[in-house]
């Protein structure tokens, strides 16, 4: 017991230790913070050996999913309903069509370059089709971009992560020929999954709120704080008990306490507090995600299958994203979008932390 106990302090010693420095050395060089905590993580990992966290173990699994809960309800928190309501038709043909698309590129590519059987393809395109807010929301906050194209990628991030999983335990039941695929049933999953998410966010998100925001019921108020990690925390543990969605219904929470103000509650006093709270603690998860994720990478199998593994995410970033961009939100004249934005959007296409937990 107080081996393991020693190990797990160590453990974040040395993450949050030097996840200061990178982040310092990230700053300075003017990258994206996660790229060198993935680094730090693989030379702490395979190369000196000082971390030890099997992908499968608890400790691993509680990190992917506090963390990335986290962001996301922070991701939602930083959305205004008003600029979602113009672009919401190409963030729902990105969420689900575009989910698609990518699956099939990505599958296509494995097939020919990795020699992988087609339902092994099509469970790697499976995986990664998905984007990854808890990799875009920091890298947002580094970079000034337009609102409309942060909030339409963000929530497409977020959005997306109920047909990824679909999908992915879709092809899975075939991999292991346990089940079959039914186009009726897959639309009747992905309903469930996603539209119960949302309901479930909905519910605890207001609940919460109106406890926390009501300028005359709001008897948590001098929480705000803490009542936002547990609606945070709340969201997806219901969702998860419920076998919903569980990250949906956390950023569709996180949705409903942004923006407070749309319905007639307010808790700017409570802003600042709040501001700093999630700053903080969204980048020490980021440091134990990333620096986890690389310490777990397996350089022997990168390098017996390294140029095929270029041609599958050359395919992945350079044929798979504009592909889903322009066919999913070209299309939407209702959003306006120029050139330029889409070609952004085609740039920013990260995949951490969900994919992750999907492939564990």
């Amino acid at each position: 017991m107080t081996e393991a106990l020693h190990s797990i302090l160590f453990l974040l010693i040395l993450v949050f230790g030097l996840g200061m420095l990178a982040g310092k050395l990230s700053a300075a060089l003017k990258l994206p913070d996660v790229a060198l905590y993935l680094a730090l993580g693989m030379a702490l990992g395979p190369g000196l050996h000082l971390i030890h966290v099997e992908s499968g173990s608890m400790t691993n699994q509680l990190i992917l999913t506090l963390g990335s809960t986290i962001i996301l309800f922070d991701g939602g928190r930083n959305i205004r309903l008003s600029g979602l309501g113009k672009v919401w038709i190409s963030v729902s043909l990105l969420s689900v069509p575009g989910v698609l698309i990518t699956c099939a590129a990505v599958a296509a590519a494995a097939h020919w370059l990795l020699q992988l059987p087609w339902l092994y393809a099509a469970l790697l395109g499976s995986i990664i089709a998905s984007t990854d807010p808890a990799t875009l929301i920091p890298v947002f906050k580094q970079v000034r971009i337009r609102t409309k194209v942060r909030e339409t990628v963000e929530s497409e991030s977020a959005f997306n992560d109920a047909t990824g999983s679909i999908l992915t335990f879709s092809v899975l039941g075939l991999v292991v020929g346990g089940g079959t695929f039914s186009l009726g049933s897959g639309v009747a999953d992905f309903a469930r999954t996603a539209l119960g998410g949302v309901a479930v966010g909905c519910v605890i998100g207001f609940a919460l709120t109106y406890a926390t925001a009501h300028l005359k019921l709001g008897f948590l108020r001098d929480y705000a704080t803490i009542a936002m990690v547990v609606t945070a925390l709340g969201a997806y543990l219901a969702g998860d008990w419920l076998h919903v969605s569980g990250f949906m219904a956390t950023f569709v929470a996180g949705l409903i306490w942004g923006n407070a103000e749309t319905f007639k509650m307010n808790m700017n006093d409570q802003l600042q507090e709040m501001g700093h709270f999630t700053d903080n603690v969204t980048v020490l998860m980021r440091m134990l995600i990333f620096i986890l994720l690389g310490s777990q990478v397996q350089l022997g199998v990168i390098g017996a299958h390294f140029w095929a593994s270029v041609g599958v995410i050359a395919v992945f970033m350079l044929i798979a994203r504009p592909l889903t961009v322009f066919l999913c939100a070209g299309p939407d004249r209702r959003a306006g979008w120029t050139w330029r934005e889409l070609l952004f959007m085609c740039w920013v296409r990260e995949t951490g932390v969900i994919p992750a937990a999907l492939a564990v």
